[in-house]
């Protein structure tokens, strides 16, 4: 299907008191309802990611030693990706909002290894401090969910199923 990508203009804090899952949700639909005002006629698919250890939300690092400092805390644990994604058609206002978990679970890391994955991927923009579709798989012992790719930020097996209930198969679409 043919699609372009806009940035949205969103503001992605988390609120006093905001769950993991609400925070997605909600910037998931902002997301794509921020790209709808200016889009009258499509489909929007907008999405947000968040990574969860133990009850602290793991953001986006922004430098090496926030990176260092994360990875360090995720060696050896369990780590649960939560991606919201919302998929808005704007011809007929209808809006779809779902959240899919994915986890993760952590080698045993010495600094050395995580210091030399950081230097080399430099994932400072990336929620948990690794990029899975790289170098970061070998970060993982485990992996764990329905859809993998909603490790990478867009769960594509959920968005197929979510456009085809607002009417577009992408099976039988012409190109």
């Amino acid at each position: 299907m043919p699609f372009s990508t806009v940035n949205p203009e969103v503001d992605e804090s988390r609120l006093e008191g905001e769950s993991a899952e609400d925070l997605v949700r909600r910037l998931a639909e902002a997301k794509a309802r921020s790209v709808a005002t200016h889009q009258p006629h499509a489909m929007v698919i907008g999405s947000d990611q968040v990574a969860v250890l133990g009850d602290r939300i793991l953001g986006k690092p922004g430098n090496k030693e926030r990176a260092v400092a994360q990875l360090t805390a995720c060696a050896g644990r369990r780590v649960q990706f939560l991606t919201g994604l919302c998929v808005a058609d704007v011809a007929s206002d209808r809006v779809q909002v779902d959240i899919v978990p994915y986890s993760v679970t952590f080698r045993s890391l010495s600094p050395a290894q995580i210091l030399a994955y950081v230097e080399r991927e430099e994932p400072y923009n990336s929620a948990g401090s690794f990029r899975s579709e790289g170098l970061g798989i070998a970060l993982f012992e485990r992996m764990s969910g329905e859809d993998p790719t909603a490790l990478v930020g867009l769960p594509l097996i959920r968005l197929v199923a979510m456009l085809q209930a607002a009417g577009r198969d992408i099976l039988l679409q012409a190109d």
